[in-house]
């Protein structure tokens, strides 16, 4: 493939006896059998069943019946972070989704660490009272960013590169990260595979909520990240975490704080003022931009439901600027309540006078 398209790669898509398929940056092409690319789908080059099958067992280390799990979640990670979704005929028991079977499309999700990424992020998520971050919700559509930006605020936090001249003399946090789909850490026998800093602890392959609520139990963190929350015992979980004394730092499918605000789970960890600090992302080609909205900035939005377009938006569609802060806010004609919640005391005690950087 050309240079830009291998060095930009996102996605492969294969789907069996049908054009191969690649995204990079923010557009899209087929792929030629001599890894040319082309608009045109007819010169694509269509990857057989024997291909296909001999991928799947590739990907399941030979090993179907092992990966059953995986196949009931609809995709595989393998090593390096890269996150392959499957689609094919989904088996039911007792109405649910038991497991996949004739699996002919793939969408292998490329993994890649940008170190340096929450580098200038961080100073905005700052609880100077505390010491440390305020509870965060990273918040964007698919493929704008928000695992590679929740990655490297982990490796921040966990390291002490806090970015801001009153942090100084701050310690690091230990940051407990609860990695159910393997993306964040890519860990390869329990080991994370991209540097998530000197004080940090994964669990691997474990679902949100029991691994929240394993880490509060042996693991004592100081921070837990988790990606992609959205149900109701992950919420339930987050609240047992912020009790407890714990900072949490998650990320969310949504367009926008309306949909933030859309989503009842999301909409009641919101109201209930759990969340500090919103960050959202937007992304042009490989430029990502990114927007920290304030807990009481977010409850002024979210009034504005009228003329609104429901759903996401494509990628390589033109967009109009986003308002001003200001203009936003006034926009507003609405107000919904927020209850006012105090934050926990951190279980760390802050940094005694004369204590070096290297002290937690």
């Amino acid at each position: 493939m050309p240079t830009i398209a291998r060095d930009t790669l996102e996605e492969i898509r294969i789907r069996e006896n049908r054009p191969l398929e690649i995204s990079y940056g923010s557009r899209y092409a087929f792929v030629r059998e001599d890894g040319t690319l082309t608009d045109r789908h007819r010169e694509a080059y269509l990857p057989g069943k024997e291909l296909c099958r001999a991928l799947l067992e590739r990907i399941t280390n030979h090993s179907i019946y092992a990966a059953e799990e995986e196949l009931r979640r609809g995709f595989i990670t393998v090593a390096g972070g890269h996150r392959i979704g499957l689609a094919g005929r989904t088996v039911l028991d007792k109405g649910l989704v038991s497991h996949l079977r004739d699996i002919a499309g793939f969408n292998v999700r490329i993994a890649r660490a940008r170190t340096g990424f929450g580098t200038g992020i961080v100073p905005e998520l700052l609880d100077f009272t505390a010491r440390t971050i305020k509870h965060t919700l990273i918040v964007s559509p698919p493929q704008q960013g928000k695992t590679t930006l929740i990655r490297d605020l982990v490796r921040c936090i966990s390291s002490g590169e806090w970015n801001h001249p009153a942090a100084r003399d701050w310690g690091s946090r230990k940051v407990g990260v609860v990695d159910e789909r393997s993306e964040i850490a890519a860990s390869e026998r329990g080991i994370p595979s991209f540097d998530l800093g000197p004080r940090c602890d994964v669990l691997d392959a474990c679902p949100k909520a029991e691994g929240i609520a394993m880490m509060l139990r042996s693991l004592s963190p100081e921070i837990i990240a988790v990606d992609e929350i959205g149900r109701p015992e992950d919420a339930e979980a987050i609240n047992e975490a912020i009790h407890a004394g714990v900072r949490v730092l998650a990320t969310a499918h949504a367009q926008d704080i309306e949909d933030v605000f859309s989503r009842p789970v999301l909409a009641k960890l919101a109201g209930d003022g759990v969340f500090g600090a919103y960050v959202f992302l937007s992304r042009t080609g490989d430029k990502v931009k990114h927007y920290v909205m304030s807990a009481e900035e977010a409850v002024q939005l979210s009034s504005r439901r009228f003329g609104r377009t429901i759903g996401a938006t494509p990628r390589d569609a033109p967009t109009e600027p986003s308002p001003a802060k200001g203009n936003a806010i006034a926009a507003s004609t609405m107000r919904v309540a927020v209850k006012a919640r105090p934050l926990p005391v951190i279980r760390s005690p802050a940094l005694r006078e004369g204590m070096g950087t290297d002290h937690a």
